[in-house]
């Protein structure tokens, strides 16, 4: 094998000395391009020009649909460092592919696949890290491992851990039940130390002491793979903010994960964690307090796990708000000052921005106080932390001017459907009764992130409106340690399948960081124009209800939306707010104004990704799901 990729470097390096001289290659190396999350490629082969040309240069179906099909989606973003793409594939099987032909050089399967884990087909990328002179591929699997592997032999690297491979549920303070543990994001490597998140079930009913663990966040050499720190996301006794946990409520809490993507500031040595709501997501009677550092931007010393500063965006959260996407770190001029920013896009459909060397608040945070919870047993936070600015990317709260009007009978069909349950403003708590949430746990920005163009100081954040209903119901089982249990039924429709609210459904929002102004919105996607119900109103684009993900390039925009019938998607009701349309799309970036769409064989199921190898650009998208099977689809001109 290493013959093999030998062999293909070869003929790599002869096609680049061949080329134009002024073609230079960039690679992608994280998983949203680099460490600060940009999701940007300063490339411009691929412009408004001939957008329309771009064609199917290959195509690469992983071993996984030889297997099984017990997976829910293939969201792995891949990696190009010099020429070989790395690609971890739904059931965490790491391909080593041709960036340039896509023949496949070797494939490493760890097997976590076997073990059953709760998130099989949730693994979102990979991370590439080199000490100068030898290239590692760290990832997690569907279960508890996190492997090295060593990008010539594709095999795990025996420096590392028992093997090539440290266990990281093993390593947690509090024992956990491996079926209840994953890892969705890759870890993030920083000073030669690679961080690693958690996703652990925070759903449960019962008592979370018996279920799930503190998500803890991990650092371990990124050499040796000895565990060098880790931070507590829920303080012990004598940590820093264990007192937010009243009546030790920290002995029994768990999750508090960070099981979004995180980003780094090598030059710093800084590593930025998005952390997501404590268990369960819906009701916090038996946690009083603000429980940090639920729903917090966390700053940490990489080589030391120390907290910098941090910033709680959710006090005591009862909505499902985790923060779900990786602050996006930008070197921007505000009122004549450089300054260094961190941007956190949030499901709530806010944007916070801070100074990331000190965590101050580029503009005004206020607290405001919010609607109070109807059961005697929660005690909610009285007010929550808004931003001034920027204002709000998508539609926050509902009330009757929400509800969707396009004509006399859908608005009164629609003031039916809501008068039965709890509703109002931004963070209405859940209730008995039934609380509609806008937005829902799924909609405004979600894991799919934002991407940002250094040069004009803009970040591209996409979101979509999707309602939720939350009930809280009674525990009546006596052995049941918590109050309440909470369902969910997401969407909630509106009248005859139509969404519940006014367009746009799904938006692309282009804000300025410089001045926080936004700048364009644009719908993505056509939406349910053609409903029996609408398709003679000759209405423009409403955008679908779909999570979408954008790259930024040096030309345009690119974004392609999910497949509704993925993983977080799974349990919708077939509607008109959904859709199959397959494109890769590109906007303008400074009018947001529509391009042009390619047709995709199948829709996103993660996100894109571009390069540059031997003078040709190439934009590759994950597709494919249970149904069709996973696969890189991988786009360039003739």
């Amino acid at each position: 094998m290493a013959k093999v990729q030998f062999l293909h470097r070869l003929l790599y390096l002869f096609i680049a000395l061949a080329t134009n001289a002024q073609a230079q290659d960039v690679s992608w190396t994280h998983y949203a391009a680099d460490a600060a999350s940009s999701k940007y490629a300063p490339l411009a082969q691929i412009d408004k020009d001939n957008f329309a040309g771009l064609s199917v240069a290959w195509r690469y179906a992983p071993p996984d649909g030889r297997i099984t099909r017990r997976f829910d989606a293939n969201r792995g973003t891949p990696l190009v460092v010099d020429g070989v793409l790395y690609y971890a594939s739904p059931l965490a099987i790491l391909c080593a592919v041709d960036a340039v032909t896509g023949e496949e050089l070797w494939t490493f399967d760890p097997e976590s696949w076997r073990t059953g884990g709760n998130f099989v087909g949730n693994l979102r990328g990979i991370a590439y890290w080199s000490d100068g002179a030898h290239g590692r591929i760290f990832f997690g699997t569907a279960s508890d491992r996190l492997y090295a592997i060593d990008t010539a032999t594709g095999m795990p690297d025996p420096a590392f851990g028992a093997g090539g491979y440290v266990d990281v549920a093993g390593a947690l303070r509090r024992p956990i039940d491996r079926d209840n543990y994953g890892i969705t994001s890759p870890p993030i490597v920083c000073r030669g130390v690679v961080v690693v998140g958690s996703a652990i079930v925070d759903w449960r009913s019962r008592s979370p002491a018996e279920y799930t663990a503190p998500g803890d966040v991990q650092g371990f050499d990124a050499r040796t793979g000895a565990k060098v720190w880790e931070f507590r996301t829920i303080p012990q006794e004598g940590d820093y903010g264990n007192e937010t946990w009243e009546n030790d409520a920290w002995k029994t809490s768990g999750s508090a994960n960070v099981w979004a993507a995180m980003s780094a500031d090598e030059e710093l040595g800084y590593v930025y964690l998005p952390v997501s709501t404590p268990s369960h997501d819906f009701y916090g009677g038996e946690r009083p307090g603000d429980n940090l550092f639920g729903e917090s931007l966390v700053c940490v010393k990489a080589e030391t796990g120390e907290r910098v500063w941090h910033y709680q965006l959710i006090h005591h959260g009862l909505w499902d708000y985790d923060i779900p996407a990786a602050p996006v770190l930008m070197d921007v001029e505000i009122d004549g000052r450089a300054r260094k920013i961190v941007a956190q896009v949030t499901k709530q459909a806010f944007c916070y921005v801070f100074d990331r060397v000190t965590g101050g608040p580029i503009w005004p945070i206020v607290e405001k106080p919010v609607p109070q919870s109807p059961l005697s047993s929660e005690k909610a936070s009285t007010t929550q932390p808004m931003p001034s600015k920027p204002a709000a990317f998508d539609r926050q709260g509902l009330s009757e001017a929400d509800l969707i009007d396009f004509t006399s009978e859908l608005r009164q069909a629609a003031q039916a459907l809501v008068v039965n349950f709890r509703h109002g403003p931004l963070y209405t708590p859940p209730s008995e009764q039934g609380t509609i949430l806008v937005p829902g746990l799924l909609g405004g920005a979600d894991w799919s992130g934002a991407a940002a163009h250094p040069g004009k100081g803009l970040l591209y954040v996409p979101s979509h409106t999707l309602p939720a209903l939350v009930w809280a119901k009674r525990n009546d089982n006596p052995q049941a340690l918590s109050s309440y249990r909470a369902e969910t039924s997401e969407p909630f429709a509106g009248p005859r399948g139509l969404p519940l609210t006014k367009p746009p459904y799904g938006r692309i929002t282009a804000i300025d960081m410089q001045t926080a102004e936004h700048v364009w919105m644009s719908p993505v996607g056509r939406g349910p124009v053609d409903h029996p119900a609408l398709r003679d109103l000759d209405l423009p684009d409403l955008g679908w209800a779909n999570r979408s993900f954008a790259v930024a390039t040096s030309t345009l925009l690119l974004v392609a939306s999910q497949d509704p019938d993925s993983f977080s998607e799974r349990r919708r009701r077939r509607s008109a707010s959904t859709s199959q349309e397959a494109y890769l799309r590109a906007f303008d970036l400074d009018t947001g104004d529509l391009v042009g769409q390619v047709a995709l064989p199948g829709n996103a199921s993660g996100s894109p990704m571009t390069y540059m190898v031997a003078g040709r650009q190439y934009i590759a998208v994950p597709v494919g799901n249970r149904r069709s099977g996973p696969e890189l689809v991988v786009l360039a001109l003739p």
